[in-house]
């Protein structure tokens, strides 16, 4: 059976990532939401088990102690972690996988998948992303402050992610998510050896178990894509040191001055 693919979707606060995988979601088969746990309480309309699977402390150190975490970080001081258990059974099933991670996640997650597919969610401007950050009421100003600075320097360093998503309108954005999902499992597929496809439309072929061949990338991948507008696009970053500078237009190779994570 064929391994599925992970798709990471990552974006600053106040991108729309929630509502671009809950779109997305109603259209893609074959694919898996894996949600994270967290110690934080649900905001206005999110779902336990469907949003977050929102827990005590206790339960997230007990979970993190026994090992069964792929990662977990302190994000505005809650704590966030991916459950390897929902990641695992989904891949093994030949299904691929979605997650919604923050960019200290989204980094783990990188080493520990290079193979998975890793899409950074940009605002169309940063007037508009503080715009969204105060609409939502959520949080006081200081802490509105606080994550409009930290989206900042979350945005100058792309160099993780093979493809970036600028959600200027969350309809044409959710379009560029289904056709980043569809690219990559074609291209998967497509970068099957002849012996590997046989096996996988279940052709027998001599001296081999089916059961256990998988498709196993063998080709490289694109170094660089355009949108086709700066305000309403998605692009690939694969192979460049990808920036996005503070004019909202995406830049190569540029320095931001942001400190890096450790």
């Amino acid at each position: 059976m064929e391994k599925g693919i992970i798709f990471v979707i990552t974006a600053p606060s106040g991108c729309g990532k929630g509502s671009l995988r809950r779109l997305a979601l109603d259209e893609v088969q074959d694919i898996c939401f894996c949600p994270s746990l967290t110690t934080r309480a649900p905001r206005a309309g999110e779902v336990d088990r469907e949003d977050y699977c929102f827990v005590s402390k206790d339960e997230f150190f007990e979970k993190k102690n026994q090992g069964l975490l792929e990662e977990w970080a302190e994000v505005y001081g809650n704590y966030y972690g991916t459950p390897s258990k929902d990641i695992q059974d989904c891949l093994a099933r030949g299904l691929d996988v979605l997650l919604e991670k923050d960019v200290q996640g989204a980094r783990t997650l990188r080493r520990l998948y290079p193979e998975g597919v890793f899409i950074f969610v940009l605002p169309p401007s940063l007037e508009e992303l503080r715009r969204r950050i105060e609409s939502r009421g959520t949080e006081s100003e200081e802490q509105r402050d606080l994550r409009f600075k930290a989206a900042q320097c979350e945005m100058a360093d792309l160099s993780v992610y093979d493809y970036v998503i600028i959600n200027a309108d969350l309809n044409r954005a959710k379009d560029r998510l289904l056709a980043i999902i569809a690219g990559e499992r074609a291209r998967r597929s497509a970068e099957a050896t002849p012996l590997q496809r046989r096996a996988l439309d279940g052709v027998p072929t001599p001296g081999s178990d089916t059961n256990r061949i998988q498709v196993q990338s063998s080709g490289g991948r694109s170094q660089e894509g355009e949108a086709d507008s700066v305000q309403e696009g998605a692009f690939s970053v694969r192979g460049s040191q990808a920036r996005y500078d503070r004019s909202g237009r995406d830049s190569f190779g540029k320095d931001s001055g942001c400190p890096k994570e450790g």
